[in-house]
């Protein structure tokens, strides 16, 4: 295990891990961390940092670490405890449904929440268990060089001067999919690989819809998928609505979680889907901004670690945002990073570990999301019906093959019932 801070004989050493980027992987490693009396310290670019995105849904491998963190009680003040998936054709005729979280049966719940709810959580935390000045705003890494003592992470400031070099024992890149280690550690590594699908997010203020905590997956791609679930409950019982658009769209720009999109980009193909649970249309047109992504992830490297630095979360492996699975595989990062820090005296073996445990495993998921994530259920009903509604959905496919799809994910995820009996250290 590194030396805690305050042990260290040299003075140049400012920090036992130095976490580069204040998001959800780095701020729930810090969290991990000082619950395992590592010292730590995260820098992040933004030089202020405010509730930005829409919604995110952390599944039951993840909530467990975090209930773990002593944070259940946060997160059920803020977010929604999802009760169930269910899935839908564009007709509105349901296909399948099944329990979540704890009404399935899991220890820990499903959680849905807004992502801007759930940074304060894990930014509270970290300045209340490791101080205010845990987390340094307005420094940009740029680079990192490694010594046989430690790491010296290079800073720049948001006017883009140079800010004094950090000396650490060993450097995590928590900074996301425009993560400056990742470049330097992988100079050559090719662009993103889009999906050929562009991606339209909001949130809107309306009624609860069927079970008022449930999460819908509704059409296909080719006409317009839509998924959509509850995120905060407010006031007077109206509640905040996530939803998100998927079409296949042959152009796409510049991958940027908070770029505007334009609802006449999408809007005409769920101009017709006004059911009885839910008028869509009115929901989107509901929605004061609209975000659009393009739905891009990049192979899975051969490797992570180098010497004292490694990557983690979406710095390490960004995926399609499919199966509410990205943030989930970066919580299960920092647990595994813990602990093989905790167990192992040398940084640089105790990185080597890490990797060799999360690597194949968020590799894996990276490429069901390409191909066969839950949205699997809804494109074998829209190819078996050739994209017609159908009289009783058991004359197109059996609910005992829907239950196999989705056991099928969970399994390559990590949240299937039967992993999450296994103890985490």
């Amino acid at each position: 295990m590194p030396r805690r801070s305050s042990d260290s004989p040299n003075p140049s050493i400012e920090d036992d891990v130095l976490i580069v980027g204040a998001g959800i992987a780095g701020l729930v490693l810090a969290l991990e961390l000082h619950d395992a009396g590592i010292g730590c310290r995260v820098y992040e670019a933004v030089p202020e940092i405010g509730p930005v995105g829409v919604g995110i849904n952390l599944l039951p491998h993840a909530s467990r670490i975090l209930h773990r963190l002593g944070l259940g009680d946060a997160l059920g003040e803020v977010g929604i405890v999802t009760r169930e998936s269910v899935f839908f054709n564009r007709f509105g005729q349901l296909i399948y449904r099944e329990p979540s979280g704890r009404h399935a049966g899991y220890e820990h719940p499903q959680y849905s929440i807004h992502r801007g709810d759930l940074h304060t959580v894990l930014l509270t935390a970290v300045r209340d268990r490791l101080g205010a000045d845990a987390v340094v705003l307005g420094h940009r890494c740029t680079g990192v060089e490694q010594d046989d003592d430690g790491v010296t992470v290079r800073f720049r400031s948001p006017a883009d001067t140079e800010l004094p070099a950090v000396r650490a024992r060993v450097v995590i890149g928590c900074d996301g999919i425009h993560s400056a280690l990742r470049r330097q550690l992988h100079p050559g590594e090719g662009e993103p690989r889009y999906s050929g699908i562009n991606m339209w997010r909001g949130v809107t203020r309306g009624r609860p819809f069927l079970s008022g905590a449930s999460m819908v997956r509704a059409g296909w791609i080719d006409r317009g998928k839509l998924v959509a679930y509850p995120i905060r409950n407010l006031e007077g019982g109206d509640q905040l609505l996530n939803w998100v658009v998927e079409i296949k769209t042959p152009r796409h720009l510049q991958r940027d979680w908070n770029r505007r999109g334009r609802l006449e980009d999408f809007i005409g193909a769920f101009e017709d889907w006004h059911f009885d649970w839910l008028d869509v249309p009115a929901m989107m047109r509901g929605s004061d901004t609209v975000l659009e992504y393009p739905m891009v992830d990049q192979d899975p490297l051969d490797r992570w670690s180098f010497g004292r630095v490694t990557l983690l979360g979406d710095a390490a492996h960004p995926m399609v945002p499919r199966g509410s699975n990205g943030a989930g595989q970066a919580i299960l990062d920092a647990r595994a990073l813990r602990r093989h820090l905790t167990e192992t005296p040398d940084p640089a073996t105790a990185l080597r570990a890490y990797e060799a445990e999360r690597l194949p495993a968020t590799a894996q998921v990276v490429l069901a999301n390409r191909s066969m994530p839950p949205d699997v259920i809804i494109r074998e009903v829209w190819q078996r019906t050739g994209d017609q509604p159908f009289t009783s959905i058991d004359d197109v496919i059996k609910v005992e093959e829907l239950a196999q799809i989705s056991q099928r994910y969970k399994e390559v995820a990590g949240y299937s019932p039967e992993a999450l009996r296994t103890p985490d250290h």
